[in-house]
């Protein structure tokens, strides 16, 4: 296992479902961790598509148990300002020198994406053995994991983009998959009317996909 995954692989592992969360409300982000870790997924991936983003990294970097990362890191300004506010991992789409470069200089692990065979070999080459697979259903769904994986069972993945309650377990049943993200146990309309205990519901659920 390669140091410079090492503690990614450790968080991904923690829970077979990591949230994908985009968070418009700062005041929501607390009671969303809370619920999220109550239900018993402790790794957050909060992205970095709204002005709320950050505020809510560091609102739910105080919540105990919880392990927050930042999603869609894509420049090393996004990868500084995610460590700034509290971010115990990164995630990206995809990956490029300076980003892998910048999550380097700032200890941050990070989980990167990569798409097809080359890109995970190249990943692999600069020593990265804990992946995200985006867009995971677009790309072929768990079909062209599957058969990624058969040629480079080093790499692990975490399948993200369209995995849902339905199909999570043809994702989490493959050898080479540790977890997936999904964003359907913190739907926007149960955030906006801070149904927490439903969302936390749904945790529960999506924690024992793998039972």
């Amino acid at each position: 296992m390669s140091d410079k995954t090492q503690r990614t692989r450790e968080i991904c592992a923690l829970a077979p479902i990591v949230p994908v969360l985009v968070v418009d409300d700062a005041s929501q982000a607390r009671p969303l961790a809370e619920a999220l870790v109550a239900g018993g997924l402790p790794a957050l991936e909060v992205t970095l598509r709204t002005p709320a983003a950050l505020d809510a990294i560091r609102a739910m970097s105080q919540v105990p148990g919880g392990v927050v990362g930042a999603g869609t890191l894509i420049t090393p300004e996004d990868v500084r300002a995610a460590k700034e506010a509290g971010a115990q991992f990164g995630v990206s789409p995809g990956a490029t020198d300076a980003l892998i470069a910048a999550c380097e200089a700032e200890g941050l692990p990070l989980l990167p994406g990569a798409a097809t065979a080359s890109e995970a070999m190249r990943l692999l080459e600069l020593g990265y053995d804990m992946l995200k697979f985006f867009p995971a259903e677009a790309s072929g769904g768990a079909p062209a994991l599957k058969a990624i994986g058969a040629p480079l069972p080093q790499i692990s993945f975490c399948p993200t983009g369209g995995v849902s309650p339905s199909n999570a377990r043809d994702y989490l049943t493959l050898s080479n998959v540790v977890c997936a993200g999904g964003s359907w146990v913190a739907p926007k309309q149960m955030v906006e009317g801070g149904d927490w205990a439903r969302i936390e519901s749904l945790a529960r659920e999506a924690s024992k996909l793998t039972d």
